[in-house]
């Protein structure tokens, strides 16, 4: 099972998202175990996301820098740290910090992305990110399953199984997990330039690769508008349970699973990445903006395999792309603003969703998200370019002095 690295790689992504999935339906109840109003839950759940804005790059340079692996630990080791603090809290100044110290050392995902763009060869790129998202959505299917389950048991016990499925994890990466940075490639950044905040409005100079980090954005934006809102739409239009909900996620999280593991990496073989981002693109269009036409269970799965397999496709398209658009000897640090920017939107979609939901109507995240998609498909067709998808010819843009 943990003969090859990418197989280790799959088990480390999936085991840390299980992790997460564990602990993140928890929160708001062990919050407010400890009196917190909703406001305090709010920035509790967007604090993990806001410390990955934060951190996400610096970690990334630091992997071009000293390998992947060493950051790969480390993000483990400090997963399962922060997993004990929150089940040990004992007060939400505590709680608080548990989730900003899990945000900090969220670096698992773009440095596994980084570790894919190293180990395979551009062609077959777009499959390895889809492992690394099929990873993502089994973790982030089963996690919130396994923490429902243990926390009738208290709210600190599921955290320590997160914690120490992590340290199990972390155990099995230093076996059996290579370095796959070569020595030659590591330590080429100048010291002067490992981080420096300029390089977010670098990555954008370089027009393609600014391009596919902006697509990133609205995909995720939208489809952090769906996910906050929905339990609360199908309440309010099927009065559906929690339950319920909770079943037509994991119906989501799995279509998006089968397409990134099993059909992504053969279909960007047959059509390339551009045309699977620009599909994707479309169906995300036709998944969000049809949702609250959606009359019945039936009509709202079709619409949501819609949404599900245009996300699928996106993704790890969207990374592949990233990676081909860039400077070979920087992916852990663009890679790495990649992920920061995914978390801004993750912040500013929960955000602008819950307000119009509110204040506008229960549709309007779903018709707002679906002309985010419009716009980013638009700009897919007229702008995603071919001509420099050359590795290792584009400069980095990722270096402030550049």
């Amino acid at each position: 099972m943990f003969k090859s690295p990418l197989s280790v790689l799959f088990i480390t992504v999936f085991v840390d998202l299980l992790g997460f999935g564990i602990v993140l339906p928890l929160a708001p109840f062990y919050a407010e175990f400890y009196g917190a109003t909703g406001f305090h839950v709010g920035l509790l759940m967007m604090v993990y996301s806001l410390m990955q804005f934060l951190f996400a790059p610096f970690w990334g340079m630091l992997s071009d820098r000293v390998g992947r692996r060493p950051i790969i630990l480390l993000s483990l080791a400090g997963s399962s740290v922060s997993y004990l603090i929150f089940g040990l809290a004992p007060s939400l100044f505590v709680l608080f910090l548990s989730r900003i110290f899990a945000g900090i050392f969220g670096a698992s995902i773009s440095t596994a992305q980084a570790y894919i763009a190293d180990t395979t060869k551009p062609e077959d790129r777009a499959k390895g990110m889809g492992l690394i998202g099929a990873a993502f959505g089994l973790g982030f299917i089963l996690g919130p399953a396994v923490g429902g389950f243990f926390s009738q048991f208290g709210y600190g016990v599921p955290a320590f199984i997160a914690s120490a499925i992590c340290f199990t994890n972390l155990l099995i990466a230093f076996i059996r997990l290579p370095e796959s940075l070569t020595p030659e490639r590591r330590g080429i950044v100048p010291r002067g330039q490992r981080y420096h905040p300029k390089q977010f409005a670098k990555v954008f100079q370089n027009s393609n690769l600014g391009l596919v980090i902006l697509l990133m954005f609205f995909a995720t934006f939208s489809f952090a508008n769906f996910e906050a809102t929905f339990a609360l739409f199908t309440e309010r239009r099927f009065e559906f349970t929690s339950s319920e909900v909770g079943y037509l996620f994991a119906y989501v999280g799995l279509l998006v699973a089968i397409v990134q593991g099993g059909l992504v990496g053969r279909l960007a073989k047959m059509f390339g990445e551009r045309v699977l981002v620009r599909v994707g693109m479309f169906l995300m269009v036709a998944g969000l903006g049809l949702i609250p036409y959606a009359q019945n269970l039936w009509i709202l799965a079709i619409v949501l395999a819609f949404l599900a397999v245009g996300l699928g496709m996106n993704t790890p398209s969207l990374n592949s792309l990233i990676t081909l658009y860039s400077d070979p000897t920087r992916h852990g640090g663009i890679l790495g603003v990649s992920q920061s920017i995914s978390s801004l939107a993750r912040i500013l979609g929960p955000a602008w969703g819950g307000f119009s939901f509110d204040r506008v109507g229960i549709s309007s995240p779903y018709f707002t998200g679906g002309l985010v998609m419009l716009l980013a498909f638009l700009l897919s067709m007229l702008y995603l370019r071919k001509e420099s998808l050359v590795e290792g010819i584009v400069e980095d843009p990722a270096s402030p002095s550049g």
